[in-house]
């Protein structure tokens, strides 16, 4: 699927910054991509520099993600306690009745007092969200009353000879709140400090905002390649922390094909604090998530949600050049939006399992003609994936890509990676004594699985092989005259994004 991704970069800058939308992925691998397998192709001569099988290729499967439905519900406040009634019979007792009858809302007991909503007769039942709404008044009119008897209490302390002003102290004062560390603002303390928010300004005035989070105490920051684009040659980058501190920064690398970017602070300050990271492998659909980042340049904004789906092939783009980045993406429904792009997508413990880096959204805009928001699917990169790839960019500056050296067609709902008759400006498809060749694959195998991941389409295969390393084995299951077969693979690899 082509989805949108939620950096603010490339947007002139407004207060809240935006962040243009990723185009469709095109049934054809664009032109100037890395090479993949070795490049996909779509039954036609292929750009010379389109993706294949080991560098970039375009979305997902299907074309589609399926929706993700709201995973709690608000709760109704409980009632008080009905008070103890004295003894029929007794002095005061039954009291009169209100002046507005308890159930006048059609059933839904009241406080006494509160206005009443006498329903018309044959008139239709109110529904379960006014019943919420109406919950939330209920426990308004009672905190009301409650500070409204404080109120009398003082006025008649003081009207009783008492000078000066009286004041009620809450003896739970938020100076004694002790929030421990498991819970999300527990989690959100401890990591804040350790989020920045990234303004990127090209040498002609654009750009935009994004997230990005403190790697190592050397001052890296570790962000998407997205956020940084428009200024990582000729730009100016600022980064942000959560108190306000600003410091000028560099790119060290970036990886196109991966999304992700790393940075070095100039004049990094002492007592940096990196966010630990996660196991990615790990996470099961289910797990809590927590996101931070600075949606629409609103800095240091905190979401929750939980882990709804994984290995979910995304294939996104800025829209400022013909490359797409792939991504066998975790999925959360936590509130991800434009600006934050680049920032970390926590477990429950707070260790980072993700880079937030894409949304799906019902946009039909292209890029800088609409701002796409949450939807609920929101997709982040594995942190274990994000991890060698900034390993790659601080000791090299560029990035290292698994290849199985063959060129595939870049269609959805294909049933398969189809290994194109041709690659590259009339190159082979399969490359000579490459890793597929090696393993027998021919033009015209479709690749079905890859381990033991379905692969639906190219993009597919991409997202899975770069979860890998050059030098990793792995079974590819493949059909060929109507026969399938399996065979085991050793990944190569291509350095750079050219």
């Amino acid at each position: 699927m082509s989805t949108d991704n939620e950096g603010n970069e490339n947007d002139a800058v407004p207060p809240a910054p935006s962040v243009p939308s990723v185009p469709p992925v095109p049934a054809a691998a664009p032109e100037g991509a890395p090479p993949v397998g070795d490049m996909p192709a779509s039954g036609t001569a292929r750009p010379a520099d389109a993706p294949t099988a080991q560098g970039p290729a375009a979305h997902q499967g299907d074309g589609t993600v399926p929706s993700a439905s709201p995973y709690a519900q608000p709760q109704q406040p409980a009632q008080p306690p009905a008070p103890a009634q004295p003894p029929a019979g007794s002095a005061g007792w039954p009291p009169p009745p209100p002046a507005v009858p308890s159930y006048a809302d059609g059933g839904s007991p009241q406080p006494w007092g509160a206005p009443a909503h006498h329903a018309e007769h044959g008139a239709p039942r109110k529904r379960r969200a006014g019943g919420l709404v109406a919950a939330v008044a209920v426990a308004a009119l009672v905190a009301g009353g409650i500070g409204g008897a404080l109120g009398y209490w003082a006025a008649d302390s003081n009207a009783s000879g008492s000078s000066g002003s009286t004041t009620v102290a809450a003896s739970n004062s938020p100076k004694d709140f002790k929030r421990a560390d498991g819970t999300v603002a527990g989690v959100a303390a401890k990591a804040l400090p350790s989020v920045v928010t990234i303004d990127a300004q090209s040498g002609e005035g654009e750009g935009g905002t994004g997230t990005g989070f403190v790697y190592d105490k050397e001052g890296h920051i570790l962000t998407n390649n997205h956020v940084v684009a428009s200024a990582a040659d000729s730009g100016q980058l600022t980064v942000t922390f959560s108190d306000g501190k600003k410091y000028g920064a560099e790119v060290v690398g970036r990886a196109e094909g991966y999304d992700v970017a790393v940075l070095k602070l100039k004049n990094a300050p002492d007592g940096l604090t990196p966010l630990a990271l996660g196991d990615s492998d790990k996470v099961a659909v289910g797990d809590s998530t927590i996101a931070i980042g600075a949606p629409f340049g609103l800095s240091n904004t905190v979401t929750t949600g939980i882990i709804s789906a994984k290995n979910r092939p995304v294939a996104s783009g800025d829209g400022s050049s013909s490359a797409n980045s792939y991504m066998s993406a975790l999925q959360t429904d936590a509130s991800i939006n434009p600006g934050n792009s680049g920032g970390p997508l926590l477990d429950a413990g707070g260790a980072v399992i993700g880079i937030n880096s894409a949304i799906q959204s019902t946009s039909g805009g292209g890029v800088g003609q609409s701002q796409a928001g949450s939807i609920g699917l929101g997709f982040a990169i594995p942190v274990n994936q994000a991890k060698n790839v900034a390993e790659q960019l601080i000791k090299t500056g560029q990035p290292v890509y698994p290849v199985i050296g063959a060129t595939v067609t870049m269609e959805e709902k294909s049933g398969g990676a189809v290994i194109s008759d041709d690659g590259a400006g009339g190159t082979p498809a399969v490359t000579p004594n490459g890793p597929a060749a090696k393993a027998g694959l021919k033009a015209g195998d479709v690749i079905t699985k890859f381990n033991d991941t379905v692969v639906e389409s190219g993009p597919t295969l991409i997202g899975e092989i770069w979860t890998h390393k050059p030098g990793d084995k792995v079974t590819l299951t493949y059909q060929r005259g109507g026969k399938t077969s399996t065979v085991d693979v050793v990944l190569g690899e291509r350095k750079g994004d050219s």
